[in-house]
């Protein structure tokens, strides 16, 4: 007679810890008027000041927790009014 092999199962447990995938950033609608442009573009300064340095978009989005819509609204307004420049993919204070 043959004999039988034990053998056993191994449970794969979901450990807390697990990381979720992060959700996607609903768009959000702006306000796209002089006053509302102008709000952003002192924050984008006011980062880039802050900072000393040039930043990114994505960089300017985590300063000053604003989407990347409204920082790229703020940098239009500086750019327009000569106050930043480009720079290697970035922007820095004119």
């Amino acid at each position: 007679m043959a004999e039988k092999k034990a053998t056993t199962k191994r449970a794969v447990c979901k450990t807390a810890t697990a990381k979720k995938a992060a959700a996607p950033k609903k768009a959000t609608e702006i306000l796209v008027d002089a006053e509302n442009a102008g709000f952003r573009a002192g924050d984008v300064y006011q980062a880039l000041s802050a900072a000393g340095t040039a930043l990114s978009v994505s960089e300017l989005c985590k300063a000053t927790g604003k989407s990347e819509t409204e920082i790229l609204l703020g940098i239009g307004w500086l750019l327009k009014e000569g106050k930043i420049k480009g720079e290697q993919g970035k922007v820095v204070l004119a």
